[in-house]
């Protein structure tokens, strides 16, 4: 079970909105900057984004068939925001992984809570 579209609705409409000024700057938080792949439109989504050794990993909290995900697998790639820093990313990886072992311990255990078991890799450039 991932979060559910109401979820989503109720995020994108008050929590992202609420959440954007500082979401650049925080640990564990971070600002994908992707462009839709039909209107070419600039977009800003707010995402819990963690580090890895080459680039960052996302807990797809609402699946992978979201339309910030759809995005960055058509244009191959996006920016990411976070701590302050910008990063160009590429090559997209979506990774299914019961065990959640590609996100810190902590956040493992929350995101089982909710069911959550894929996740988008991506390289930073």
């Amino acid at each position: 079970m991932v979060l559910s579209a109401r979820v989503a609705r109720f995020n994108r409409v008050v929590t992202n909105r609420a959440t954007k000024p500082f979401v650049g700057v925080l640990p564990g938080f971070g600002l994908l900057v992707h462009r839709g792949r039909r209107s070419g439109r600039e977009f800003r989504t707010p995402l819990n984004i963690f580090r890895t050794d080459d680039g960052f990993v996302v807990a797809l909290t609402y699946g992978p068939d979201a339309d910030w995900v759809r995005n960055v697998f058509a244009a191959g790639g996006a920016e990411v925001i976070t701590r302050g820093h910008k990063y160009r990313v590429r090559d997209p990886e979506l990774v299914h992984d019961e065990t959640r072992r590609p996100m810190p311990p902590g956040v493992r255990q929350v995101l089982g809570l909710v069911g959550v078991t894929d996740f988008l890799v991506l390289k930073r450039e």
